[in-house]
């Protein structure tokens, strides 16, 4: 019973750290203007495929990585110039539609490109799995936590610590008090756009070598890191990291005790629970009120 218990919960919190990589990336831009970017699963979905690609036309998996992390930023760079920047004093709706049409053209530019099969990645290493009390662990589950851990370490540094993080908190706080100051709020969007994109282009790349890549993907994993940042809290960045891995564990014992049939419906569940009870989420994201 223990280690049946342990072998879910490490399933959850493994599938979990990306749910929290997608939820930051909704965050960033969500705080940058107030935008839910419903492609963001698009952009996990790209960082498999292009690892994949890349991995497979013959580069070493240090440069293959690194390209699908940053073609996938220049596609968020790209989406915001040419989709959102148009159009940024539209109202929300609209906005939101943009980005669901967005997240449809890169999925079928994927379908026709890369096709429709579905792809893996090998372990980033060889190393047998761990035995934990009965249950096992998968070192790639451990590259994930890492991963995520060192990622959530270096956002902590990058908005204490340096003038565009703290550039982006300012334009999340107020984004005309920020004009007035002299911050560049156009090139603060653009920033969220690549790094939201960057962040989940990485947990595709991680959760590849242990549940598969294709050209769909992105739909569910979105749609679940959007409800791991409103679990934790829309804006708020530990809420997106605990919402993320709440989600990911009560969607592995849902599936584990109850029916693996119901794995995808416990998370909108969860959401539903929390608007009903919680609407700000467990740790109160930011809110704004139009006027």
């Amino acid at each position: 019973m223990q280690a049946e218990f342990l072998q879910f919960l490490f399933s959850g919190l493994t599938v979990g750290a990306t749910y929290a990589l997608a939820a930051l990336g909704f965050n960033l831009i969500y705080n940058a203007s107030n935008v839910i970017n419903f492609a963001q699963g698009e952009f996990i979905m790209l960082g498999g495929m292009l690892a994949v690609f890349f991995t497979q036309a013959g580069l070493h998996w240090a440069p293959a990585f690194a390209l699908a992390v940053l073609v996938p930023a220049l596609v968020g760079v790209l989406m915001e110039k040419l989709t959102i920047e148009p159009v940024k004093n539209a109202d929300t709706v609209t906005l939101i539609i943009i980005t669901i049409g967005a997240s449809l053209v890169l999925r079928g530019l994927i379908q026709v490109w890369l096709g429709k099969g579905a792809h893996s990645l090998p372990p980033f290493s060889d190393h047998a799995p761990l035995s934990i009390l009965g249950a096992t662990l998968l070192p790639q589950s451990l590259w994930v936590f890492g991963v995520t851990a060192l990622v959530v370490a270096l956002l902590w540094y990058f908005f204490s610590r340096t003038l565009m993080g703290k550039a982006m908190l300012a334009t999340a706080f107020n984004a005309v008090a920020a004009q007035l100051v002299g911050i560049s709020t156009g090139w603060v969007l653009l920033m969220s756009f690549a790094l939201a994109a960057a962040l989940g282009a990485l947990g595709g790349i991680l959760i590849t070598p242990i549940t598969l890549t294709s050209f769909d993907v992105g739909i569910m994993l979105g749609l679940k890191g959007f409800v791991a940042a409103v679990v934790g809290g829309l804006g708020n960045g530990l809420g997106a990291v605990v919402g993320g891995l709440l989600v990911g564990v009560l969607e592995a014992m849902g599936a584990g005790y109850i029916s693996s049939a119901y794995k995808d419906a416990i998370p909108f569940v969860l959401i539903l629970l929390i608007l009903f009870f919680m609407p700000r989420g467990l740790f109160g994201g930011l809110s704004t009120d139009r006027v």
